[in-house]
């Protein structure tokens, strides 16, 4: 293939077409200037930290730093086809869920097709897309959340890829198994489905599926998820997703071949297995949730009903107690919230739901910056 005239006669190396149009990622705010401690409510992380034994298998995993990772990821492996009852083989394994969206663009995108996803999408899919010179087409969420109808009208002759957090990220919102196998059903077969499961541990409505049934009888769909959230092992940074044979084994040719470390794969293995440390964290999630959403609206602000560990909180449109200044406030609090413009949501902050003594002090702090002046 030959270089464009424009790259090759350049006096130093230059990106391909689109790359420095991309937006990189801004992950949420971990610091505040002046406050030595400020707590962390802005990454949607595991406010419990993780499972007890997956840290005594991380810390056993210190004498095997100087060795190569399994590629296969094989006790992992196991432990996930056993827990779900998936095929083991129609496993792969990420550095986090994200670089298994990275994956798929490479192995089915072309410059000039297109990936089709929801207005608040999450920003990963629309990097990978673009950096494949791909064009990335955003159907509208009415009332927050992603349209079935809305994204069909979008998808053509060049739509490869339809991605789907279910849960939503930054909305928290969901959206129901039947829909799913509604979309599923009008795409072209030669459309893959991707339904990212990073939250879909948090959700407890019946009507609510996880799509592995679905990516087991259907040729077109591959369904993701994360030990990042549920289990509180973000740093390590281990992904997996289940699909069709044939296309597991595409992306297997891709993959890079240690991409999840020794230390991450055995502690995700105790993560899995620990229910107890599971059902504290759901737990927690079932008593505050609620009355976080209730104690926001109270002060006349709009939470999004969520079905995640986090909360989508709308503030006024005009005047002074807008979404950025109340970010502002929080953090001169020591809470440290994400504003998520980035997403098309400038009205609107994000808050991981805390422990009591936190959730209480996001709202204390909230309703001092509504009545201020």
């Amino acid at each position: 293939m030959s270089q464009s005239p424009d790259r090759a006669a350049a006096d130093r190396p230059v990106p391909k077409p689109g790359i420095l149009d991309i937006s990189a990622y801004v992950p949420g705010k971990a610091k505040v200037d002046g406050i030595e401690h400020p707590l962390k409510l802005s990454a949607n992380e595991n406010i419990l930290g993780c499972s007890p034994r997956a840290k005594a298998a991380y810390g056993a995993a210190i004498d095997q730093l100087h060795i190569y990772p399994d590629s296969r990821a094989t006790p992992l492996r196991q432990a996930i086809a056993a827990e779900f009852r998936l095929e083991p083989e129609q496993l792969i394994f990420g550095c986090g869920s994200d670089e298994i969206f990275h994956m798929l663009c490479q192995v089915y995108l072309e410059p000039g097709d297109n990936i089709v996803q929801g207005e608040f999408a999450f920003g990963a899919y629309a990097i990978g897309a673009r950096a494949c010179q791909a064009e990335v087409l955003s159907a509208p969420e009415p009332d927050y959340r992603v349209d079935v109808d809305e994204l069909l009208k979008l998808v053509n002759d060049r739509t490869r890829l339809v991605f789907i957090a279910n849960p939503g990220n930054p909305t928290g919102t969901y959206v129901g198994g039947e829909e799913i196998r509604r979309l599923h059903a009008a795409l072209p077969k030669s459309v893959v489905l991707v339904l990212d499961g990073a939250y879909a541990e948090f959700v407890d409505d019946p009507a609510f599926e996880d799509g592995t049934d679905l990516a087991r009888t259907s040729d077109n769909v591959i369904v993701t998820r994360t030990f990042s959230k549920l289990h509180g092992l973000a740093t390590l940074r281990v992904g997996w997703a289940y699909g069709p044979a044939d296309m597991i084994g595409a992306l297997d040719r891709i993959r890079q071949p240690f991409n999840t470390s020794i230390p991450g794969q055995l502690a995700a293995v105790e993560a899995l297995a620990d229910k107890d440390f599971q059902k504290a964290s759901l737990d927690l999630l079932a008593q505050w949730r609620p009355w976080l959403a209730q104690q926001l609206g109270g002060l006349g602000l709009s939470p999004v009903p969520s079905a995640t560990n986090f909360v989508l909180v709308g503030f006024p449109t005009t005047g002074p107690k807008s979404a950025q200044a109340a970010e502002a406030y929080l953090a001169s609090r020591g809470l440290i919230v994400r504003g998520v413009g980035g997403y098309g949501l400038p009205h609107h902050l994000r808050m991981t739901i805390g422990l009591e003594a936190h959730n209480r002090a996001v709202v204390e702090a909230l309703a001092d910056f509504m009545q201020a002046g």
